[in-house]
């Protein structure tokens, strides 16, 4: 799929996910096959950009092109500003978001919020479009609730307004997360419209994957939630879509590999005295499916220092790594950075 200048490498994308989609997590999921990961939601209001929060989402050293930067907010002029600002700090594609479904997003008129006003999101849309040079695309759902899905118009004022590519999440607002996304919708607006079209919600799995391409005619997936301490499944989903066959799961001794390094590319960006409770809901992720996995995050979480995390990492999936060689049959092998050098194999 193309989005402007930039030919991606794959049809399956990383969702932007506040608090998740940082730096460190954007490169391991392009080196596993993501086509694209976008970066955590970035305010519009550049006066809130001092704060670390930001100025960490604002890094993009060692980015794998094309970066992609989602903005939020509700006003043209300052999303605009906002476009243009990211842009000359290295953005090459910027997203806006109106799919946010959080409260505190939607009580100031922003994210899915913006639905309600087909007049204010044309605005939006044609301000950044015009304010920036690089392709812009838009995240959305199915309309504010289910009584008033107006994803099909939105999706017109999109492509007249100039956007690149449209991502619809298959859900309302009012539905947040729960119950089971919907994906006639996002049918409907890939028959009406020519810009490429992405299929977003609950897509967990490689047969899912192959189901929702195949159902809704989309150019591409956006994974989100199913990413979270699983990196490798756009690896998996682009083996499966290829060659019909899947790859096997990787075993314990392989994802603490994984994790190790993932570990300290956090505590390298945000240093050790926040890296490690970032880290926390990632280890938490890596170690969800298990045995002793309760007990492990009760420890991991009373962890304070890098050098502690990393000793109960190694300890525990050491003692519940199988026999067998760690590579697990994933292509490209285990993190290079960890071959014999830890005491995963003294």
């Amino acid at each position: 799929m193309k989005i402007g200048p930039w030919q991606l490498g794959s049809n399956l994308l990383l969702a932007p996910m506040a608090g998740v989609t940082d730096l460190p997590f954007r490169n391991l999921c392009r080196r596993f096959g993501a086509g694209l990961a976008f970066s955590e939601m970035v305010t519009a209001d550049t006066s809130l950009w001092g704060s670390r929060k930001t100025l960490t989402r604002l890094r993009h050293q060692g980015e794998e092109p094309p970066v992609a930067v989602q903005i939020l907010g509700n006003d043209p002029r300052t999303m605009a500003e906002a476009a243009r600002v990211n842009v000359d700090l290295g953005a090459q594609i910027v997203d806006i978001n109106m799919g946010c479904p959080a409260k505190k997003v939607c009580r100031r008129a922003a994210g899915s919020a913006l639905l309600r006003d087909e007049a204010l999101v044309a605005r939006i849309l044609e301000a950044v479009v015009k304010a920036v040079e690089v392709p812009v695309t838009l995240k959305i759902r199915t309309g504010w609730d289910p009584a008033s899905r107006n994803a099909l118009e939105i999706a017109r004022i999109a492509e007249c307004s100039g956007i690149a590519m449209l991502t619809i999440h298959g859900r309302t607002r009012a539905c947040r997360f729960s119950g089971e996304a919907e994906y006639e919708t996002i049918r409907q607006v890939k028959q009406a419209v020519a810009i490429p079209v992405v299929a977003n919600g609950d897509i967990d799995s490689e047969k899912k994957a192959r189901e929702v391409l195949k159902f809704t005619g989309a150019d591409a997936i956006m994974i989100g939630r199913a990413a979270q301490g699983r990196p490798w499944i756009f690896q998996r989903i682009g083996h499966y879509l290829e060659h019909g066959s899947l790859l096997p799961p990787p075993e314990p001794l392989w994802i603490g590999l994984l994790l190790l390094e993932h570990l300290e590319a956090i505590h390298a960006l945000y240093g050790e005295r926040h890296g490690v409770r970032i880290a926390r809901k990632h280890i938490a992720w890596y170690s969800r499916e298990m045995k002793g996995g309760a007990e492990f995050r009760r420890r991991i979480n009373a962890a304070e220092s890098a050098r502690e995390q990393r000793r109960l990492i190694e300890a525990f999936f050491r003692d519940d790594a199988t026999a067998g060689h760690p590579e697990c049959g994933i292509p490209g092998g285990m993190p290079h950075e960890f071959r014999g050098d830890r005491g995963l194999f003294r």
